[in-house]
């Protein structure tokens, strides 16, 4: 096989608002946590469930301002984007890793899978669109993964 690929797609819901931060450069980036869970019977006939956390990262301005405009805490999601793995020293200097889907302009997807949320998520009233779609196609097509702030 000659080629790569590095694509992830998720479906679940978000465990808090979305969170915007602005780098030292002066670019916006948002973040999401996601859940997905997935649920099995074990050997006793007894229902186990496991829920995974993901950190999604979006890079991409259009996609960041319909997130922060229209996700709430529980809302459900579609997410495409780029595993990634950056490493950060903590405060003690103890080297740290981070794997996160990136949605990047001109290569992620964010899809809300709510139809008409009646602010059940700590966002109020706010109501996201019902199944709406969006796919990067912002200029910006650099991002400073040393520069974020966290």
């Amino acid at each position: 096989m000659s080629g790569s690929m590095n694509r992830v797609t998720l479906i679940g819901h978000l465990g808090a608002d979305p969170e915007v931060r602005t780098t030292q450069s002066g670019k916006r980036v948002v973040s999401l946590s996601i859940a997905t869970s997935e649920a099995w019977k074990d050997e006793s006939g007894e229902r186990r469930e496991r829920t995974e956390w993901h950190r999604i990262t979006i890079w991409n301005d259009g996609l960041g301002k319909l997130a922060e405009q229209y996700l709430t805490k529980g809302a459900k999601v579609l997410v495409e984007g780029k595993l990634s793995t950056r490493k950060w020293q903590d405060q003690q200097g103890t080297d740290r890793y981070t794997t996160e889907i990136v949605l990047s302009p001109y290569n992620g997807l964010l899809t809300f899978l709510d139809t008409r949320r009646n602010g059940n998520g700590s966002g109020g009233g706010r109501s996201a669109p019902d199944t709406t779609s969006a796919t990067a196609s912002s200029g910006d097509t650099g991002h400073d993964f040393d520069d974020i702030p966290y």
